[in-house]
């Protein structure tokens, strides 16, 4: 950081880990995820400010994660927060993808799809993006909120890491102890369902050896669900599909170390987790998390400090 830089962090809350460094340049804003709040505006405004004030001459850079999104907004007018908080329910518990779910916050929005960086009146821009969406389109990541329209400067973006980046690093990692990899895809951009379903079909019918899964499945969530997240629903699913097997053991997580509105990235899961009818129920209630924690198959990591999306490592032996 430059002794003449001016910093503004907005990060989910419980992100900063250790002692953070004081500075009176740095300016931090732990906002919420995946529903936004209050704070979401307070960042969003803080945003604005910071972008806007920047000087004739000035470089700005960015960096967009994954949760950019609903941590940082500015409304259309016409829209408040309750209907912000709606939108963004309705379609979390809905079968909704990623794209689809960050369209429709960009309609609310002032800032997303290009509109934050407008009100920039510098030299340039860079903007190096975490990504969290198929595709890695940087006008999607974050709704768009580091992206350029017409820019009437320097622009440039860059994706530095990925679900893919994160895929081969786990490759990497099994090779490095003789373990075989048989499956590595970002395919998993599926109903639930029809995620578990892809993975067992895959598995049953392969070799020995570790399978790696990526990408985001989509969920439709009853009216009151309980509690859990789609890394926790997966595992339950995958545990059903292959209940009964001594040599598969499966993980899902949520690479940002959070698996819906819980404090569990997601489970670890084998051919002995599954237990009728207490299990069906869960599932059926959207109450995985609660069923997998009693049984002790919860995956708890923390935050990561990264977000590229969802993984799935099924090690059959």
């Amino acid at each position: 950081l430059r002794d003449n830089a001016d910093v503004l962090i907005v990060t989910k809350e419980g992100h900063i880990t250790g002692n953070f460094p004081k500075n009176e340049r740095v300016h931090l804003i732990e906002s919420a995820h995946p529903i936004p709040n209050e704070i979401s505006l307070e960042a969003g405004r803080a945003a604005v400010d910071f972008v806007s004030s920047l000087p004739e001459g000035s470089s700005l850079l960015t960096l967009v994660s994954g949760g950019a999104s609903a941590l940082v907004e500015v409304l259309q007018d016409g829209y408040d927060l309750h209907k912000l908080v709606e939108l963004n329910e309705q379609y979390l518990s809905r079968a909704a993808d990623i794209e689809t779910i960050n369209k429709q916050r960009s309609v609310l929005s002032k800032i997303k799809q290009g509109r934050l960086l407008s009100k920039f009146s510098g030299r340039s821009v860079t903007t190096l993006a975490i990504s969290d969406v198929q595709g890695d389109d940087i006008k999607v990541i974050g709704s768009g909120i580091g992206a350029a329209n017409d820019p009437g400067f320097h622009y440039n973006s860059h994706i530095v890491a990925s679900n893919e980046t994160a895929r081969c690093a786990i490759m990497e990692e099994a090779l490095k102890v003789n373990l075989a990899v048989n499956h590595n895809d970002e395919a998993l951009y599926l109903d639930l369902y029809a995620a578990a379903d892809h993975i067992h079909h895959v598995v049953s019918k392969g070799p020995k050896g570790l399978y790696i899964f990526g990408g985001e499945p989509t969920v439709d969530l009853p009216k009151k669900p309980g509690r859990g997240g789609r890394n926790q629903a997966l595992g339950l699913l995958l545990a059903k599909h292959f209940s009964g097997a001594e040599n598969i053991s499966c993980l899902t997580a949520g690479t940002d170390g959070t698996d819906g509105p819980t404090n569990a990235a997601g489970a670890i899961v084998d051919g002995f987790t599954y237990k009728k009818p207490a299990a069906e129920r869960a599932l059926k209630a959207a109450n995985s998390g609660v069923y997998l924690e009693q049984s002790g198959n919860l995956l708890v990591t923390g935050p990561t400090g990264t977000n590229v999306m969802d993984v799935a490592l099924i090690l059959k032996t």
